[in-house]
């Protein structure tokens, strides 16, 4: 029990660690919408492996998402190979079902942990490009595999949660962070209405024209592992676990960023990620589900003067948000990086686009409050209503 206090202890500070030293950076002063394609690392994030023949049983029955299409044996859905001779070769990589995004809550209901989870190809799917070997077998006793992307901060307490869970349930669970890691590709000039999980750069790859020898080369290596689009939103770009010791397909050397160009990549687009950054308990699920009434979000934050001019490394997370006219706190910032950031704000401060948002105890900062775009009118609609209701 004292080692895995010991190694919760040091996860924590690990990230408390690396969200500080990003926010001393020095941010870059403008907006990454012109920045072209970018990739990195992601340092925030760990990998855990699930093996066995319950894993999807037990995953199932845990999780906020259906993750039974990770199981599901789909030949390729691409129109240019017939399904019914398909069989992996040299040049055609099999495809993969895409991530999915999920949750982990209380009983209650409320938030703990996120995670991505990744099907590894089996060994009917794929060839060995060093032995010239394959496909395997499909009768073959590897185990049912599947990885999970999680955030570092928390990765000994999920292990934990899910290994209470587990009871008889034939499935293993282990910290692979050593093997694998995660990494995600962003900028402005990845396609974001591509309808296929493929990376819109390995079209470009090969002997001209769309080839899959191109596809192969720009998607991963001969075990399989490749890109796949961001299942939360399509201007998130690419995400990918890889082996740690290789470096993922597609990144070269003067696009390689930091952590720290994603997480502001992700601020402006209004998009949380990680137990550090998602409150727990937002809502109360009674509330939300009988009177369909969300009172508070998580919204892009802008921190300026009053001049409306951007104010770098003006503010900490957890900073109170107080309306500077009636006193009242409306909001508190959970993320903040150079002059941009997230936080938990009240609707109606936002909707009424009220220039008396700042920072308690800092009233030269104002806080400018953005709805993203990706945001579906009917969020906003109830609460416009209301306040129409008021003022009439």
């Amino acid at each position: 029990m004292s080692s895995f206090r010991f190694g919760s202890r040091f996860r924590t500070a690990f990230s408390s660690s690396f969200l500080r030293s990003v926010h001393s950076q020095t941010s870059p002063g403008r907006r990454l919408d012109d920045a072209g394609p970018l990739a990195c690392r992601l340092e925030s994030r760990s990998v855990l492996r699930f093996r066995g023949p319950d894993t999807v049983k037990f995953l199932q029955g845990l999780l906020t998402n259906d993750i039974r299409p990770l199981a599901a044996r789909t030949p390729p859905t691409d129109s240019r190979v017939s399904q019914a001779s398909y069989l992996p070769t040299p040049n055609l990589t099999y495809r993969s079902p895409p991530p999915i995004y999920a949750a982990l809550l209380t009983p209650q209901g409320r938030f703990l942990y996120d995670l991505f989870l990744y099907r590894p190809p089996r060994p009917d799917e794929k060839l060995d490009g060093r032995t010239g070997s394959g496909p395997g077998s499909a009768d073959s006793e590897e185990p049912f595999t599947l990885l999970a992307d999680v955030d570092t901060a928390v990765v000994d307490d999920l292990l934990d949660c899910f290994k209470k869970y587990c009871l008889r349930s034939k499935v293993g669970i282990d910290n692979v962070d050593k093997e694998f890691s995660c990494w995600q590709r962003f900028g402005s000039n990845l396609s974001s209405n591509s309808a296929s999980a493929e990376e819109p750069e390995a079209a470009s790859v090969g002997w001209g024209g769309v080839g899959y020898d191109g596809i192969v080369a720009a998607q991963g290596n001969d075990l399989s592992w490749q890109w796949f689009k961001d299942p939360r939103l399509n201007c998130l770009g690419y995400r990918g676990i890889f082996p740690t010791n290789a470096t993922p397909p597609l990144v070269e050397a003067d696009k390689e960023a930091s952590e720290w160009h994603y997480l502001q990549w992700r601020l402006e687009k209004g998009v949380p990620e990680g137990s550090t950054e998602i409150p727990k308990g937002q809502e109360l699920v009674a509330r939300t589900h009988h009177r369909g009434v969300i009172r508070k979000r998580l919204l892009p934050l802008k921190f300026v003067n009053d001049n409306g001019e951007d104010l770098q490394q003006a503010v900490s997370p957890n900073s109170d948000i107080v309306n500077y006219a009636s006193d009242k706190k409306v909001g508190t910032v959970t993320t903040a990086l150079g002059c941009c950031g997230m936080g938990l704000v009240r609707l109606e401060e936002v909707l009424k686009q009220s220039p008396n948002l700042r920072i308690e105890g800092q009233d030269e900062v104002r806080i400018k409050a953005m709805i993203p775009d990706w945001w579906p009118a009917e969020w906003t609609q109830v609460q416009e209503q209301k306040q129409s209701a008021a003022a009439a």
